[in-house]
């Protein structure tokens, strides 16, 4: 698996990094460890400004 790190675009903050599949999958698990199914269901005021997803080099 590839590590990702997800930041939220408005801002710059680190949102999650960790292990996924694809950049897909590691927007899904930020969503999930932040209590939502996956992340579609972030609420539109959370996704404003939208998400960064890249993979990361360890």
């Amino acid at each position: 698996m590839k590590v990702f790190q997800v930041r939220h675009k408005g801002t710059g903050a680190i949102l999650w990094t960790g292990k996924a599949p694809d950049p897909l999958a590691a927007l899904d698990a930020m969503a999930h460890e932040a209590g939502y199914y996956d992340h579609s269901d972030i609420p539109d005021h959370l996704r404003a400004g939208g998400f960064q997803v890249e993979e990361i080099r360890v």
